[in-house]
């Protein structure tokens, strides 16, 4: 029985955000240079492996009720060619887990960021033009099952409504006038919900973002009902 608490209790706590990572990233912010960075590589390694540990363990989490495809855990290093922003190294980090594909559409995504700067979001970031216009068309028909899912207490609040990029007016074929313009005009369906610093430094962190992101489920198993289905609801695959 001791032996079971011990390596329960061990694992619990590989699986949380280290406290250093806050303190590190503040440093790495005043200091965003490779001499600075090479001199502290080290301590940033050690922290970037319990990251690790912590994202797997979602990821291993989220497999319980959905099918996720990949996990991906972005590089500190800051893609400085085609940017003004010439600082070589993020101050954060980042990581994605994809859903299986075809049949599951859209992404989760974990930001760590210190100054209550960080996230998780949710939803479709860049549809193809195809796609894009398959949502759009299928809230012009109906949109009463999309209102019901953001009017649902428990998904509104955990996640609100839709933030991301949208047309200051209907896209060209689109009455400006239609009930369901708000959604139609939209060019992004993204949900985002926020967390504080010391939210993220709670021993059960990861355990709080994998119910979060279960109540994110009615609005993916809708968009990829639509999204592998045509018009008249025929299988598109």
């Amino acid at each position: 029985m001791a032996f079971f608490y011990f390596y329960t209790n061990k694992r619990t706590m590989s699986a949380t955000i280290p406290n250093e990572t806050f303190p590190f990233f503040k440093k790495l912010a005043k200091n965003n240079n490779r001499d600075w960075f090479n001199e502290h590589k080290p301590e940033f390694k050690a922290i970037e492996a319990k990251i690790k540990s912590a994202y797997n363990h979602l990821g291993e989490l989220m497999s319980t009720h959905d099918q996720i495809e990949k996990i991906k855990i972005f590089r500190i290093y800051r893609d400085v060619r085609f940017s003004k922003n010439k600082l070589p190294y993020k101050t954060h980090f980042g990581g994605s887990f994809t859903r299986k594909k075809p049949e599951l559409r859209g992404g989760y995504y974990l930001h760590i960021q210190p100054n209550n700067e960080s996230f998780i979001a949710t939803g479709f970031w860049e549809p193809n033009k195809e796609d894009l216009l398959r949502i759009r068309k299928e809230f012009e028909m109906d949109d009463s099952e999309m209102r019901d899912i953001l009017n649902n207490k428990t998904f509104s609040e955990t996640w609100g409504g839709f933030v991301g990029d949208e047309l200051k007016t209907a896209p060209k074929g689109f009455d400006r006038d239609h009930p369901a313009i708000d959604l139609i005009r939209k060019k992004q369906y993204i949900f985002i919900k926020k967390y504080s610093d010391e939210a993220v430094l709670q021993y059960n962190f990861v355990e709080s973002v994998n119910d979060d992101f279960k109540k994110i489920r009615p609005f993916f198993d809708y968009m990829s009902d639509v999204l592998t289905t045509n018009l008249n609801g025929e299988s598109l695959l």
